[in-house]
């Protein structure tokens, strides 16, 4: 399967394909559809174009041609302004409107942008659709083709930052997108290591099992030693020569969340593959940081476990003492992530002192019910850290909101009679996402190292349960600006 960017419009229709047009309004109604369509296909858009309803969100028009190339178009038409909570790129309605592309074997898709700049945004959105994984007996390889224009109609030019963030994004979708049964710790964990092999600068640890407990991180061994296969901290070490500045970048891992002991209902386990979203946004941000000799020493951080239900499962009532030296009574094992999460924090802020640490995982419903599907709820300990996260994110698309941080308005709700935190709030309609951030900065609140938090659990994936690469492009460019 393949994603191939193009220069230039000559020949560009694909034989025995389709097209997809996406852009705004003013964008057709200056015929620049015309450049590229036959005369009799773009023939048949030109009454649907005189006087389209257009409102808040775009239509499309979709015809077949009766010719072998294209046999088919479809026209998606935006909106020329977003709100202000909107990303300018558009990026979710370009996705969109590509919807039915994932059942075409090659297609063409001709972007119209507003700004150049918006080419990265965007050209991820495609990157979506690609999908390698596909277990249908009769898969096919697929080709996805893909053009930008300006408003003039001139080429704009697919740069290295264009095809280097586009192929992250279709490799998170991918690992996103395994079956629990392929995408296991252990396969996470000889994918990464692949993944990294033989980039000059980078190195490759691995804590696996019982060695999990030397290095006091008891807490993500609870969470993983009830599966079949052990739980481990991976962790990647980019170091220039002449790096000044360190930061952490730590995921949550999680090939699969039973939910433990505390076991989810059946429907709400459906798509729980995807619980390591965190830890592919993490890797694939890393990558393109890496490859494009990112000017810091980088630490990429992540915890891979199977949450699952066995003879050695962690408990409801046990208490787990925490790489940062507090105790964890437990109370719902279905808030694993936080403690993963928690003892990766503590590990390498206390190693590196980083001056900067993002953690990114798909944490809890509550953020959807918070922020939505398609904005991460973000929390951080200094303002600066906010406000740059917010901007990057209505830049690139994967767009932020602001949530609390008040430790000490929340700590109350992890109470415990015999240990110095529960894992679990005792009020679920307090501040549920500020709450779990909370739980797992209180495992470094001693460092005061600036801190972001992406929980991603809505953006991460699409309405289907597929992988979308979602906090990449945020990562990467936090990374380079921030610190």
């Amino acid at each position: 399967m393949h994603l191939r960017f193009l220069n230039s419009t000559k020949g560009i229709l694909p034989k025995k394909g389709a097209v997809f047009m996406v852009g705004s309004l003013k964008a057709f109604q200056n015929k620049l559809h015309e450049k590229i369509l036959p005369a009799e296909v773009a023939a048949l858009f030109q009454e649907a174009l005189k006087t389209p309803r257009l409102g808040r969100t775009p239509i499309s028009f979709q015809t077949l041609t009766g010719l072998t190339s294209p046999h088919k178009v479809v026209m998606g038409i935006l909106p020329e302004k977003v709100a202000k909570d909107n990303s300018p790129t558009r990026r979710e309605w370009f996705f969109q409107q590509l919807d039915a592309i994932e059942s075409e074997e090659h297609s063409l898709v001709v972007l119209y942008l507003d700004r150049p700049e918006h080419y990265v945004s965007v050209a991820t959105a495609v990157a979506r659709r690609l999908r390698l994984v596909n277990r249908r007996r009769n898969a096919k390889p697929r080709t996805i083709h893909v053009i930008a224009l300006d408003h003039k109609g001139h080429v704009i030019e697919a740069n290295e930052r264009v095809r280097s963030l586009s192929e992250q994004v279709v490799w998170a979708c991918q690992v996103v997108d395994l079956p629990p049964n392929e995408l296991t710790p252990d396969a996470f964990a000889d994918e990464v290591k692949d993944k990294f092999k033989g980039i000059p600068g980078c190195t490759y640890k691995e804590i696996v099992g019982s060695r999990l407990k030397t290095e006091g991180l008891l807490g993500i061994h609870a969470v993983g030693k009830g599966a079949a296969e052990p739980p481990r901290m991976v962790i990647l070490d980019y170091k220039p020569r002449t790096a000044k500045k360190t930061v952490v970048l730590a995921g949550k891992g999680v090939t699969f969340d039973t939910g433990g002991l505390s076991l989810k209902p059946g429907a709400s386990m459906v798509g729980m593959k995807g619980d390591m979203g965190g830890a592919a946004a993490i890797l694939g941000a890393f990558h393109y940081l890496i490859l494009n000799k990112c000017p810091h020493r980088v630490i990429a951080c992540v915890g891979l476990v199977e949450n699952a239900i066995g003879p050695h499962s962690f408990r409801n009532d046990d208490v787990i003492k925490m790489h940062s030296g507090k105790t964890v009574e437990v109370n719902n094992t279905d808030a694993e992530g936080r403690i993963v999460l928690a003892d990766c924090l503590s590990y390498c802020a206390r190693k590196y002192k980083p001056d900067l640490i993002i953690n990114a995982a798909t944490l809890t419903g509550a953020q959807m019910v918070a922020t939505g599907l398609l904005h991460a709820g973000v929390v951080s300990n200094r303002e600066d850290l906010e406000q740059l996260a917010k901007k990057v994110g209505l830049e690139t698309g994967d767009m932020v909101v602001p949530l609390p941080f008040a430790p000490e308005l929340y700590q109350n709700e992890f109470k415990s009679q015999i240990a110095d935190m529960v894992n679990s709030v005792k009020n679920r309609s307090n501040a549920q996402p500020s709450c779990a951030a909370q739980f797992i900065y209180s495992h470094m609140d001693d460092l005061d190292i600036p801190w972001l938090h992406i929980d991603m659990a809505g953006p991460s994936n699409t309405a289907g349960g597929l992988g979308t690469g979602y906090g990449i492009q945020l990562i990467s460019r936090l990374t380079q600006e921030y610190v």
